[in-house]
Order: C-alpha cells, then sequence, then structure tokens
C-alpha cells in the first residue's frame, strides 16, 4: 500500500462517512421538500466520492462506470425536480 492508498483510506474515507451522516440528518430533519432533495443531491455526491476513494485504495477502475452512472442519473432526477417546482410556482 503506498502512502497515498493510506492516507486517502484512513483519512477521506472517515471524513465523507462523517459527511453522510450529518446529510442523512438533514435529509430526515427537512424542513422543506428542497431541502430533502438537495440533501438527496449531496448524498449521492457523497456516495460518488465513496466509490472514487475505493478505486484509489483498491485500484479496479471498472467501478468508475458505477459513479459516473450515478452522476448522470442525479444530475437528470435534479434538473427534473426544478422543473417540477418552476412550473408549481
Amino acid at each position: 500500500m503506498t502512502w497515498l492508498q493510506a492516507v486517502v483510506s484512513t483519512v477521506m474515507l472517515p471524513l465523507l462517512m462523517l459527511a453522510a451522516l450529518l446529510v442523512f440528518i438533514r435529509l430526515l430533519r427537512g424542513p422543506s421538500l428542497p431541502d430533502r432533495v438537495l440533501a438527496l443531491d449531496l448524498l449521492s455526491t457523497i456516495g460518488i466520492g465513496i466509490i472514487a476513494v475505493y478505486v484509489v485504495v483498491t485500484g479496479e477502475s471498472a467501478i468508475l462506470d458505477v459513479a459516473t452512472v450515478l452522476a448522470i442519473i442525479t444530475f437528470v432526477g435534479t434538473i427534473a425536480f426544478a422543473t417540477h417546482i418552476e412550473r408549481r410556482v
């Protein structure tokens, strides 16, 4: 294990998990629907970061395709929600 892999696995992964926990609390508390959608968007972004950390530690670059698909789905979902909010107002 190189020094970069050690730093990424011991520092970045716990920070991402802490961020995911805090975002999940925001998801549960709300208070409004846009807050919850933003929390889901951020949660999926943190998931992409966790996948990236996994790729750096293990070296399996094929999993980056999963991160790319997750990013595209998240982007499309955010655009759809923004369109929904715009039509509602």
